[in-house]
């Protein structure tokens, strides 16, 4: 058989193996949106169709900056969509943040969709929303490795987006709140709002399920993916989530009172010399993204606004008000590797805890060991990894189990990765989990993979694909994925993949009795 037409006959079964049939139309890169009609490209030697930079809203440009999203423009024609949109405007604060598009700019709120080569209309795959991280200041749809070059080969059709970042997404002063009847901030989370809409209205015609969808971040994104759960205008636009590294269940991104935040955000106009929402709305971007800058801003976060929150996120969730929709969440083992750049001795901890805990340090020793040099650095770094990432989690995976009628699927990611360009020791680190989840190893730089590194992401590829096919991660040729609940079993995702209790459940008690503001 000729090279070419095996090829051929490879794909057409892979993508019937997807669940997907074949074009009835030679043309399967012209989709017509809500907006008008979009032409898009292959990807992944044909295998998959992309269709980039769709615009979900209007530009928060001029008199729409600092307002909720409002409807995109419709077109005439067939709109060009074979590249990204510009990133939102950001301060770049991440070395190893590489975006492909053209540049940054206030007019950002794209969306890109990635679907099967085979999908139509009629297809019905199950959608999968993806919220990036970057502590809600930074990042971009664009970012290579949560590309959809692998990830839709699964079945599914995969959707990323920008969403308004820092300054832009999240201020929140007196003014604001006069204007919108009472309400400010949250323009970063009021667009992914607008992003699900998008979906719901539009994704069947790229061969996705606007009945199943599943809205799924990191990091922030993850952050965000709990707070979108208690928020009464996302209800009903998607049907299950998936949270990597991250929850607004403690201190870390805090979702802040409106009047604490206007009073700080005010203070911060009032220093640019501005007399009206009018003058601030006319300063240039360079300008406010240097007065940020300068004043060390990087701290616009969620507020409860009384539209898009009502209440702390987890009161909501106490109270049984969150979306009851099935969750898979956890976290990686180095959340807190950052803690390494540091000297850590064991008599230097021990004093840490003393200081930090007083007469519980004690306690908090037995639980975080301290005995040599090397064990007291792998408490910090345990503890670092709890204060920041890991307590919040497991209080947001807590709440949804005790308080939720749906299934709750826990991991922990252990594999530690090699060293790369950006990453100069080996740990299971804060965001380490992308490449794998997305199957883009090879976009890390430096990075000399393991095939125990490829046999994992593919493995998490399936778990993440099958429980937004079904709410269940389990699948054929997966080792068994059991139910999180008042036996505390989860997953170990490491070159082994292994079952069992949660041996870190004392550490997360002890902190549920308080837990000073982490310094390190």
């Amino acid at each position: 058989m000729r090279t070419g037409m095996k090829a051929a006959c490879v794909l057409a079964i892979a993508t019937l193996a997807a669940g997907v049939s074949a074009p009835l139309h030679a043309d399967s890169l012209t989709v017509k949106t809500a907006q008008g009609k979009a032409h898009g490209k292959t990807i992944n030697n044909g295998q998959v169709n992309a269709f980039l930079g769709l615009p979900y809203a209007a530009a928060p440009v001029g008199a729409l900056r600092w307002k909720a999203p409002q409807p995109p423009a419709k077109w005439n024609g067939e709109r060009d969509a074979t590249s990204f949109g510009a990133h939102c405007a950001q301060n770049h604060a991440f070395d190893d943040l590489v975006f492909l598009d053209s540049g940054q700019s206030e007019d950002c709120l794209f969306l890109n969709v990635y679907a099967p080569a085979g999908a139509q209309a009629r297809s019905k795959l199950p959608v999968m929303l993806w919220i990036h991280g970057g502590g809600y200041f930074a990042g971009a749809s664009s970012e290579p490795r949560h590309n959809g070059d692998f990830l839709p080969l699964k079945g599914v059709v995969l959707v990323t987006i920008n969403y308004r970042l820092g300054v832009f997404g999240f201020l929140a002063t007196a003014d604001l709140a006069k204007e919108a009847n009472g309400a400010a901030g949250n323009y970063g989370l009021l667009d992914m709002v607008a992003a699900l809409q998008w979906v719901k209205a539009n994704i069947s015609q790229f061969g996705g399920d606007p009945d199943n969808v599943t809205i799924f971040g990191e990091s922030a994104g993850s952050f965000a993916v709990s707070t979108l759960m208690a928020s009464p205008m996302a209800s009903g636009l998607f049907h299950k989530a998936i949270g990597e590294s991250g929850a607004a269940f403690k201190g870390v991104l805090p979702t802040n009172s409106l009047d604490a935040r206007e009073q700080k955000d005010g203070a911060w106009v009032a220093s640019l010399g501005v007399k009206s929402l009018e003058e601030l709305r006319a300063l240039p971007t360079a300008r406010i993204l240097d007065a940020v800058k300068s004043k060390g801003m990087t701290d616009f976060s969620p507020v409860i606004d009384g539209r898009l929150l009502t209440e702390p996120v987890p009161e909501t969730y106490a109270s049984g008000k969150q979306a009851h929709v099935p969750l898979l969440a956890g976290w990686n083992r180095d959340e807190g590797s950052f803690v390494a750049m540091h000297p850590v001795t064991a008599e230097g901890f021990k004093s840490y805890a003393s200081a930090l805990f007083q007469d519980r340090a004690p306690e908090f020793l037995k639980l975080y060991p301290a005995d040599t040099d090397a064990q007291a650095l792998r408490s910090a770094i345990d503890y670092g990894g709890d204060a920041f990432i890991a307590f919040g989690t497991w209080k947001w995976i807590e709440a949804h189990t005790q308080s939720g009628d749906s299934p709750v699927y826990r991991y922990h990611l252990e594999l530690a990765a090699p060293v790369s360009k950006y990453h100069l020791e080996s740990f299971a680190f804060h965001s380490d989990d992308i490449e794998y989840v997305f199957g883009t190893l090879d976009t890390r730089p430096g990075a000399l993979w393991r095939p125990e590194d490829r046999k994992l992401s593919e493995q998490m590829m399936s778990y993440w694909t099958n429980f937004a096919k079904t709410g269940d991660p389990n699948g054929p040729g997966l080792p068994a994925w059991p139910r999180y609940g008042k036996d505390d079993l989860l997953i170990h995702l490491d070159s082994t993949i292994t079952s069992g209790l949660d041996t870190e459940r004392p550490r997360y008690e002890f902190l549920l009795k308080g837990m000073p503001p982490f310094r390190f």
